[in-house]
Protein backbone atom coordinates (compact mmCIF):
# COMPACT_ATOMS: atom_id res chain seq x y z
CA UNK A 1 0.00 0.00 0.00
CA UNK A 2 1.27 3.69 -0.84
CA UNK A 3 2.20 5.56 1.77
CA UNK A 4 -0.09 8.28 3.71
CA UNK A 5 1.23 11.07 5.74
CA UNK A 6 -1.24 12.50 8.92
CA UNK A 7 -1.87 16.22 8.93
CA UNK A 8 -3.68 17.15 12.37
CA UNK A 9 -5.64 13.51 12.61
CA UNK A 10 -6.27 13.99 8.46
CA UNK A 11 -4.46 11.80 6.12
CA UNK A 12 -2.39 13.81 3.60
CA UNK A 13 -2.87 11.80 0.13
CA UNK A 14 -1.00 11.94 -3.27
CA UNK A 15 -1.57 10.96 -6.90
CA UNK A 16 0.63 8.57 -6.57
CA UNK A 17 -1.91 7.06 -3.53
CA UNK A 18 -4.81 7.36 -5.83
CA UNK A 19 -3.05 5.80 -9.15
CA UNK A 20 -2.05 2.90 -6.03
CA UNK A 21 -4.67 0.08 -6.67
CA UNK A 22 -4.23 -1.36 -2.94
CA UNK A 23 -4.15 2.45 -1.55
CA UNK A 24 -7.39 3.15 -3.24
CA UNK A 25 -9.23 -0.05 -2.17
CA UNK A 26 -7.60 0.70 1.34
CA UNK A 27 -9.33 4.62 1.33
CA UNK A 28 -12.97 2.98 -0.47
CA UNK A 29 -13.12 0.09 2.42
CA UNK A 30 -11.69 2.63 4.95
CA UNK A 31 -14.89 3.63 6.96
CA UNK A 32 -13.63 5.20 9.45
CA UNK A 33 -12.89 8.27 7.67
CA UNK A 34 -14.09 10.53 4.46
CA UNK A 35 -11.91 13.85 4.67
CA UNK A 36 -8.17 13.46 3.14
CA UNK A 37 -5.80 16.31 2.72
CA UNK A 38 -3.79 17.61 -0.36
CA UNK A 39 -1.39 20.52 -1.36
CA UNK A 40 -1.54 19.23 -4.91
CA UNK A 41 -3.75 21.62 -6.91
CA UNK A 42 -2.47 20.11 -10.40
CA UNK A 43 -5.33 19.64 -13.15
CA UNK A 44 -4.44 16.31 -13.29
CA UNK A 45 -5.22 15.08 -9.76
CA UNK A 46 -7.74 16.97 -9.17
CA UNK A 47 -9.69 14.86 -12.14
CA UNK A 48 -7.78 11.69 -10.82
CA UNK A 49 -9.50 12.30 -8.06
CA UNK A 50 -13.57 13.24 -9.63
CA UNK A 51 -12.95 10.33 -11.68
CA UNK A 52 -12.02 7.84 -8.35
CA UNK A 53 -15.10 9.04 -6.45
CA UNK A 54 -13.63 12.12 -4.91
CA UNK A 55 -15.51 15.46 -4.03
CA UNK A 56 -13.12 17.66 -3.19
CA UNK A 57 -14.10 21.19 -0.90
CA UNK A 58 -10.71 22.85 0.67
CA UNK A 59 -9.80 23.84 4.43
CA UNK A 60 -6.95 26.27 6.12
CA UNK A 61 -4.53 23.63 8.51
CA UNK A 62 -2.15 26.74 10.08
CA UNK A 63 -3.01 29.17 7.25
CA UNK A 64 -1.83 26.90 4.93
CA UNK A 65 -4.22 26.23 2.28
CA UNK A 66 -5.21 22.71 0.99
CA UNK A 67 -7.54 20.84 -0.94
CA UNK A 68 -9.98 18.76 0.66
CA UNK A 69 -11.18 15.44 -1.17
CA UNK A 70 -13.99 13.49 0.51
CA UNK A 71 -14.90 9.82 -0.67
CA UNK A 72 -18.29 10.29 0.96
CA UNK A 73 -19.85 8.10 3.27
CA UNK A 74 -23.52 8.46 1.90
CA UNK A 75 -24.03 10.22 -1.66
CA UNK A 76 -27.66 12.20 -2.99
CA UNK A 77 -27.66 10.54 -6.40
CA UNK A 78 -31.06 11.84 -8.78
CA UNK A 79 -32.41 9.49 -11.51
CA UNK A 80 -33.79 11.68 -13.51
CA UNK A 81 -37.23 9.58 -13.85
CA UNK A 82 -37.42 10.59 -10.03
CA UNK A 83 -37.35 14.23 -10.49
CA UNK A 84 -40.34 15.96 -8.66
CA UNK A 85 -41.52 19.46 -9.37
CA UNK A 86 -43.10 21.43 -6.52
CA UNK A 87 -45.72 23.37 -7.50
CA UNK A 88 -44.39 26.64 -6.60
CA UNK A 89 -41.63 25.55 -8.89
CA UNK A 90 -43.91 24.35 -11.61
CA UNK A 91 -45.59 27.66 -11.70
CA UNK A 92 -42.21 29.66 -12.18
CA UNK A 93 -41.86 27.17 -15.22
CA UNK A 94 -44.61 28.67 -16.58
CA UNK A 95 -43.98 31.94 -16.32
CA UNK A 96 -41.40 34.06 -19.33
CA UNK A 97 -39.55 35.66 -16.71
CA UNK A 98 -36.19 33.89 -16.84
CA UNK A 99 -33.55 32.69 -18.99
CA UNK A 100 -32.21 29.37 -18.23
CA UNK A 101 -28.55 28.22 -19.99
CA UNK A 102 -25.74 26.31 -20.04
CA UNK A 103 -23.32 29.06 -18.59
CA UNK A 104 -19.55 30.45 -19.52
CA UNK A 105 -19.80 33.18 -16.78
CA UNK A 106 -17.81 32.35 -14.04
CA UNK A 107 -16.43 35.72 -13.55
CA UNK A 108 -20.27 37.03 -12.35
CA UNK A 109 -20.56 33.44 -10.55
CA UNK A 110 -17.65 33.57 -8.14
CA UNK A 111 -18.63 37.65 -7.63
CA UNK A 112 -21.71 36.47 -6.26
CA UNK A 113 -20.72 33.10 -4.56
CA UNK A 114 -18.73 35.04 -2.25
CA UNK A 115 -21.05 37.43 -1.60
CA UNK A 116 -24.26 34.81 -1.00
CA UNK A 117 -21.53 32.44 0.64
CA UNK A 118 -19.22 33.97 3.25
CA UNK A 119 -17.80 30.79 4.36
CA UNK A 120 -17.26 29.82 0.60
CA UNK A 121 -14.83 26.69 0.05
CA UNK A 122 -14.16 27.60 -3.61
CA UNK A 123 -11.35 30.18 -3.13
CA UNK A 124 -7.84 30.76 -3.76
CA UNK A 125 -5.79 27.98 -5.52
CA UNK A 126 -9.24 26.00 -5.66
CA UNK A 127 -10.80 29.13 -7.87
CA UNK A 128 -7.60 29.16 -9.84
CA UNK A 129 -8.15 25.85 -10.57
CA UNK A 130 -11.66 25.67 -11.92
CA UNK A 131 -10.94 28.55 -14.16
CA UNK A 132 -7.80 26.67 -15.95
CA UNK A 133 -10.26 23.71 -15.97
CA UNK A 134 -12.54 25.75 -17.79
CA UNK A 135 -10.11 26.63 -20.13
CA UNK A 136 -9.04 23.00 -21.55
CA UNK A 137 -11.02 21.51 -24.47
CA UNK A 138 -9.32 18.13 -24.23
CA UNK A 139 -9.38 16.70 -20.50
CA UNK A 140 -9.58 13.25 -21.12
CA UNK A 141 -13.69 13.33 -20.76
CA UNK A 142 -14.19 15.78 -18.34
CA UNK A 143 -15.64 19.44 -18.36
CA UNK A 144 -16.35 22.10 -15.73
CA UNK A 145 -20.02 22.69 -16.58
CA UNK A 146 -22.09 25.88 -15.39
CA UNK A 147 -25.80 26.10 -15.50
CA UNK A 148 -27.66 29.57 -15.06
CA UNK A 149 -30.88 31.65 -14.29
CA UNK A 150 -31.10 35.27 -15.24
CA UNK A 151 -33.77 37.40 -15.40
CA UNK A 152 -34.96 39.95 -18.38
CA UNK A 153 -32.27 42.19 -17.57
CA UNK A 154 -29.41 39.69 -17.81
CA UNK A 155 -28.55 40.19 -14.36
CA UNK A 156 -27.63 36.62 -12.80
CA UNK A 157 -30.11 35.37 -10.27
CA UNK A 158 -29.12 31.82 -9.55
CA UNK A 159 -26.12 29.41 -10.62
CA UNK A 160 -23.78 26.60 -9.86
CA UNK A 161 -21.26 25.01 -11.52
CA UNK A 162 -20.16 21.05 -11.33
CA UNK A 163 -17.93 18.71 -13.25
CA UNK A 164 -19.53 15.95 -16.04
CA UNK A 165 -17.36 12.90 -16.57
CA UNK A 166 -18.39 10.40 -19.47
CA UNK A 167 -22.49 10.44 -18.82
CA UNK A 168 -22.47 11.42 -15.14
CA UNK A 169 -22.57 15.20 -13.62
CA UNK A 170 -21.67 15.70 -9.97
CA UNK A 171 -22.53 19.11 -8.45
CA UNK A 172 -20.37 21.04 -6.64
CA UNK A 173 -21.59 24.65 -5.30
CA UNK A 174 -23.64 27.32 -6.18
CA UNK A 175 -25.86 30.55 -5.21
CA UNK A 176 -29.16 31.77 -5.44
CA UNK A 177 -30.08 35.85 -5.11
CA UNK A 178 -31.58 35.60 -1.58
CA UNK A 179 -34.27 39.36 -2.74
CA UNK A 180 -38.04 37.93 -2.02
CA UNK A 181 -39.12 38.34 -6.12
CA UNK A 182 -36.80 35.50 -6.61
CA UNK A 183 -37.93 32.92 -4.06
CA UNK A 184 -37.29 29.22 -5.36
CA UNK A 185 -35.02 30.30 -7.98
CA UNK A 186 -32.74 27.81 -6.79
CA UNK A 187 -35.02 25.11 -6.87
CA UNK A 188 -36.32 26.26 -10.41
CA UNK A 189 -32.46 26.25 -11.78
CA UNK A 190 -31.76 22.87 -10.24
CA UNK A 191 -34.97 21.59 -11.90
CA UNK A 192 -34.01 23.13 -14.88
CA UNK A 193 -30.82 21.62 -14.61
CA UNK A 194 -32.08 17.87 -14.54
CA UNK A 195 -34.22 17.93 -17.30
CA UNK A 196 -31.45 20.01 -19.01
CA UNK A 197 -29.42 17.03 -18.43
CA UNK A 198 -31.80 14.35 -18.93
CA UNK A 199 -32.68 15.41 -22.22
CA UNK A 200 -28.75 15.32 -23.05
CA UNK A 201 -28.16 11.82 -22.26
CA UNK A 202 -26.69 11.99 -19.26
CA UNK A 203 -27.35 8.71 -16.70
CA UNK A 204 -27.89 10.50 -13.54
CA UNK A 205 -26.78 13.25 -11.00
CA UNK A 206 -24.37 13.03 -7.98
CA UNK A 207 -25.60 15.65 -5.78
CA UNK A 208 -22.65 14.68 -3.47
CA UNK A 209 -23.82 15.10 0.31
CA UNK A 210 -27.32 14.03 1.49
CA UNK A 211 -27.88 16.07 4.20
CA UNK A 212 -29.97 18.83 2.56
CA UNK A 213 -33.39 18.17 2.21
CA UNK A 214 -33.93 20.33 -0.81
CA UNK A 215 -32.05 17.03 -2.74
CA UNK A 216 -34.57 14.97 -1.54
CA UNK A 217 -37.73 17.27 -2.48
CA UNK A 218 -35.82 16.99 -5.97
CA UNK A 219 -36.41 13.07 -6.47
CA UNK A 220 -32.94 12.15 -5.16
CA UNK A 221 -32.57 8.87 -3.43
CA UNK A 222 -29.77 7.78 -0.74
CA UNK A 223 -27.06 5.66 -1.73
CA UNK A 224 -23.83 3.81 0.50
CA UNK A 225 -20.19 4.50 -0.30
CA UNK A 226 -20.40 1.22 -1.75
CA UNK A 227 -23.64 1.37 -3.61
CA UNK A 228 -22.45 4.46 -5.05
CA UNK A 229 -18.80 3.60 -6.02
CA UNK A 230 -20.23 0.67 -8.15
CA UNK A 231 -22.47 2.14 -9.62
CA UNK A 232 -19.91 5.52 -10.54
CA UNK A 233 -17.39 3.15 -11.40
CA UNK A 234 -19.29 1.19 -13.91
CA UNK A 235 -20.50 4.24 -15.39
CA UNK A 236 -17.05 5.91 -15.81
CA UNK A 237 -15.30 3.42 -17.02
CA UNK A 238 -18.26 1.70 -19.39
Amino acid sequence: MGKLLIKKFLYEISKENIKDRETLLYLYENLEENYYLSDDFSLEFYILLAKTGFISTSIFIENKFYLLPEIQFEYAILDFKNLHISKKVNNLLKKDNYIFKKDNNLKDFFLNLNLYHKDNWLINQYEELIYELKKQVNLNNFEIIQFSIYNKDDELIASEIGYKIASTYTSLTGFCNKDKKYNNFGKLQMTLTAQYLENNNFSFWNLGHPYMQYKFDLGATLYSRKEFLKRWLDCINS
